[in-house]
């Protein structure tokens, strides 16, 4: 297969893998509207279904509103129960390094750097 050819399904593919996902999409939201109106919304449920037996699970997850929470154990008093967390200042040490305050090489072995590849194939 050429590099040509490559390209041309690797765009094929990718093209079919979006449609693909809308429709899956589309499907799950279809069944769950099924399972909504015969168990009740956001209830778990199975039903068997031609050749297949299918099961809805449910599943919940609290989280903190992390503003409201620390604002609320200050005003209780439990700064115990608050995290320090020390985080370099991205902004800050640009600017100390635009301002000669800081050089690259004092940094040199502290920066981190990160590739990522991505391919894009449009159609002319």
């Amino acid at each position: 297969m050429s590099v040509e050819e490559k390209v041309a399904r690797y765009r094929a593919v990718s093209l079919h893998i979006k449609e693909l996902e809308s429709e899956l999409s589309q499907l799950k939201e279809e069944l769950h509207a099924y399972f909504d109106g015969r168990f009740g919304e956001n209830q778990k449920g199975k039903a068997e279904i031609g050749d297949y037996v299918v099961q809805r699970q449910i599943r919940s997850m609290d989280s903190y509103a992390e503003e409201n929470l620390i604002a609320r154990l200050e005003e209780l008093q439990l700064e115990d129960c608050i995290m320090t967390v020390k985080k370099p200042n991205k902004e800050k040490i640009d600017a100390a390094l635009t301002l000669g305050i800081l050089s690259g090489d004092q940094l040199k072995d502290c920066i981190l750097h990160k590739l990522s590849k991505a391919l894009v194939v449009k159609e002319k």
